[in-house]
């Protein structure tokens, strides 16, 4: 086959995509750069300025690389199917597992439930393995978000609910159509989305050490 040829990937929801032959998805890459720069940004400017200072012992390094890979690998999870079938189906099917939708709350759990144990693990702490919880599925639902204003509509609320729903559609939602009520509500569900989820990963960045503080001008 000629590098210029195709060969499809099928999806769930009947939704098909073309990739050429031998090229690679850059949503991996996005996925944990948004999380780890955006969403975790706070940890970020955290760890420079310690590194600055050389303050960075070795037992910090090896929390920060936990997180790290907590955060980084729990904002793949949704795709985490995509790896089997690559290998066993020759395909990208990276959106289910058997019925379900593996871009769903539902299926965030695992990613909850695998920073839990990692957080037991390191820390043999209970509410250290609930932050990590948090952390993971903070992590995991930046996942969904991504997706969401990319593909106009996730399964969020599966099984209850099998159809797609973007909360980013409400954006779209024009004052003169829709009264200023929805209007507001609208504006507001969508954006508080993103905010609960930047906020899940602060209050859980903040038990680990990284916080931000007001200071008072004088």
């Amino acid at each position: 086959m000629g590098d210029s040829e195709h060969f499809q990937i099928p999806f769930v929801w009947k939704k098909r995509y073309t990739f050429e032959k031998g090229s690679l998805m850059p949503y991996p890459v996005v996925h944990v750069l948004f999380f780890w720069f955006c969403v975790s940004a706070v940890a970020v400017f955290a760890i420079a300025k310690t590194i600055s200072r050389r303050e960075l012992s070795s037992k910090d390094s090896k929390k920060l690389l936990l997180l790290m890979f907590v955060g980084g690998l729990c904002t793949l999870f949704p795709d985490i199917t995509a790896v089997y079938n690559l290998f066993v189906n020759g395909t990208l099917d990276h959106c289910s597992i058997g019925p379900i939708p593996t871009h769903s709350l539902l299926f965030g759990s695992t990613a909850i439930f695998f920073g839990m144990l990692v957080g037991y693990a390191a820390y043999r702490e209970l509410d250290k393995a609930l932050y990590m919880a948090i952390f993971a599925g903070a992590a995991f639902l930046t996942h969904l978000l991504l997706d969401d204003i990319s593909e106009g509509g996730i399964a969020y609320l599966y099984p209850l609910y099998d159809g797609r729903i973007s909360v980013f559609s409400l954006m779209d939602t024009g004052f003169a159509e829709a009264g200023l009520f929805k209007y507001l509500i609208g504006s507001f569900v969508s954006v508080f989305c993103v905010f609960a989820v930047i906020l899940m990963a602060l209050f859980a960045l903040s038990r680990f050490g990284f916080e931000f503080s007001y200071r008072s001008e004088k």
